[in-house]
């Protein structure tokens, strides 16, 4: 946005006309607006924040206050006018407070309504009117400018008495004044949302960092003695836990990985000294089982010889058994013919 020319007439302490030609002003980049004390210099810049929003920043809007001069002629109507250039575009603004003047007809005085009028200047047709509806202009001025009134008198109007003690606080009174001024309400919303979201995403740094220390002393129960290196001492949520932890957990299963290679090799040994003793025992059985039979065959081997008498007697007995058997026939023969020669006797 650029000023170009702002003509104040009956406004503030202006009794009269007063043109400001900005373009001359600024040709240079920068100029100073100075003057004593109740020269006018905020009110000029009440004029332009007038013209813009129809309205001056602050308590001297505060009701019961007038904007216009008490130096004023009664005939000469309180009027602000301001060329800008915004967005692209050169306008003219024009407003009039609500003011007292005096009747047409008869003694006294009316009061007359608030004017506004919207003028563009285009290059192929001039001063174009646009609209004369308060309403309208306010919300096209806004549009252009993009701020409201608060925020245009909080960040292009600083109020110099609010500077001056800005100057001579300390930190503290310097924020609470920023705040006051540029409405930081929504960057404090923004700081503590900010800090809830950290405090969150400590709670869940805290909870994990638990479930990892948790982990890890489980891992070292288990591992009993041979788990090496003692676990870190850094508490849940400190920096460092997790790497350190990792770190740790990796010592520890290296070490188990060396420990598990050293228990498969006695592993392996003791399965190959098994086997050589399954080996020795099934040979040792085996010689056993032949002890055994030997010994049994030894003790019936005795036992045949302890009746050996017996059996060559009875050996001499079947052998003339035998022999008898051979006479027996003979024997029946003799006994049957004595039979017959007693019967024959007789």
């Amino acid at each position: 946005m650029r000023l170009h020319r702002l003509a104040v007439t009956a406004f503030g302490p202006f009794g009269t006309t007063q043109d400001i030609d900005f373009d001359a002003l600024s040709s240079a980049g920068l100029f100073l607006l100075h003057g004593p004390t109740g020269a006018g210099k905020t009110s000029v810049l009440d004029a332009v924040c007038y013209a813009l929003y129809g309205a001056v920043p602050g308590a001297r809007q505060s009701p019961g206050t007038s904007l216009r001069s008490d130096h004023a002629p009664v005939d000469v109507p309180t009027e602000v006018r301001l060329e800008l250039t915004v967005g692209g575009r050169r306008l003219e603004i024009t407003r009039r407070p609500a003011q007292p003047r005096p009747k047409r007809k008869g003694s006294g005085f009316t009061t007359e309504k608030a004017q506004s009028g919207l003028r563009e200047h285009r290059p192929d047709k001039g001063w174009q009117p646009l609209s004369r509806s308060h309403q309208e202009i306010g919300e096209e001025i806004t549009q252009l400018v993009g701020m409201s009134r608060e925020q245009f008198c909080q960040v292009v109007l600083l109020p110099q008495g609010d500077f001056a003690r800005f100057l001579r606080a300390d930190a503290e009174a310097r924020g609470k004044l920023l705040g006051r001024l540029f409405d930081t309400r929504r960057f404090a919303a923004v700081e503590e949302r900010l800090a809830e979201l950290r405090r969150t995403a400590e709670a869940q740094v805290r909870a994990g960092d638990e479930r990892i220390v948790g982990t890890a002393q489980r891992i070292a129960q288990a591992a009993g003695p041979v788990a090496g290196t003692p676990l870190p001492d850094t508490r849940p949520g400190e920096p460092g836990l997790a790497d350190g932890v990792l770190e740790w957990a990796a010592t520890a299963r290296s070490g188990a990985r060396e420990r598990l290679d050293i228990a498969a090799s006695a592993l392996t040994m003791a399965e190959t000294r098994r086997a050589a003793a399954l080996g020795d025992l099934d040979r040792a059985r085996e010689l056993a089982a032949l002890q055994q039979r030997h010994e049994e065959t030894l003790r019936r081997s005795a036992a045949v010889e302890a009746r050996r008498p017996g059996h060559e007697e009875n050996r001499d007995r079947l052998a003339r058994a035998r022999k008898a058997d051979l006479v027996a026939p003979a024997l029946d023969l003799r006994d049957e013919a004595e039979r017959a020669y007693h019967a024959a006797l007789a």
